[in-house]
């Protein structure tokens, strides 16, 4: 398997060594890995230069995370797309796991993995919600992003079929896809942990944007107006009423009535498309 590893940062040349290093010690060596230098201003391109020949880096005007993954796919050559953030580290045998996986389950298109979490430094318990698992889990993905781009490993040609990562995201791009992919196809999961991913720094996006789950309405909106049906749709419709009505209440108690006329449209749309499919 032609595997290319594809790396956005920014700003992260603290992390940086860590997470290079980490594809660089694997049992199962990539075909390319590609490092896509999202705009920094820190030693990211320093850091960089010391691994010669080793990476392949590209250089590129800031313009976030889902450019930055899309740059690099689009010029990738392997057959499959292995994603990691620029923050988080494989573990040794992420790579081998998932290609004995798929030699057994050749069908599969996406497969992740169990993470170790690491908060402020410290090693953390995920919560129950955070369950990972694999198979047709497209409505567990409703609720939040159930597959670390960090564990991904992807088939190219299913990453051209839906586009990639959407650009206007600023955040919850991941999820965004993830409901695409679920919604048509299988995932394939590993029990064991492949990667460490850390948390809790202040330039996490999840730290930067109010109302995340605004993204994740918008969608689920999308998802409703592609072909979906059955126990899907109504799960989905359930899911965005829930979000809806609590990001309702979250901008009048905070009098942040900016997107308020989009969440209210959205879920008169899916109270009234619940109505008519119960």
């Amino acid at each position: 398997m032609e595997i290319s590893v594809v790396i956005p940062t920014f700003n992260r040349a603290h992390t940086l060594k860590r997470c290079v290093d980490s594809v660089l010690s694997q049992s199962y060596s990539p075909f390319e890995i590609l490092v896509v230098d999202d705009g920094s201003t820190d030693d990211t391109s320093e850091i960089l230069k010391t691994y010669g020949d080793k990476i392949i880096v590209f250089k590129t005007e800031n313009s976030g995370v889902s450019a930055a993954r899309n740059y690099a796919i689009a010029r990738s050559k392997g057959g499959w797309v292995a994603l990691l953030d620029s923050d988080d580290e494989w573990l040794p045998n992420r790579l081998q796991e998932q290609v004995d996986y798929l030699k057994i389950f050749p069908n599969i298109k996406l497969v992740h993995g169990e993470e170790i979490w690491v908060r402020n430094g410290k090693r953390v318990n995920p919560k129950k919600i955070h369950k990972k698992s694999g198979g047709y889990i497209y409505q567990n993905c409703l609720p939040l992003c159930c597959i670390s781009p960090s564990a991904s490993l992807i088939k190219k040609e299913i990453l051209e079929e839906f586009g990639g990562f959407d650009e206007a995201f600023p955040v919850c791009e991941d999820y965004d896809l993830w409901l695409k992919i679920t919604s048509k196809y299988e995932v394939g999961y590993i029990e064991t942990a492949i990667i460490t991913k850390y948390g809790g720094h202040e330039d996490q996006l999840s730290r930067k944007f109010f109302a995340m789950d605004l993204w994740r309405v918008r969608s689920m909106k999308r998802m409703l107006n592609s072909n979906l049906a059955g126990e899907d749709r109504l799960a989905t419709l359930n899911e965005l009423i829930r979000k809806a009505e609590i990001l309702i209440l979250g901008y009048k108690k905070h009098d942040n009535l900016g997107d308020l006329p989009e969440v209210e449209s959205y879920l008169k749309f899916a109270v009234a498309a619940k109505s008519e499919l119960t």
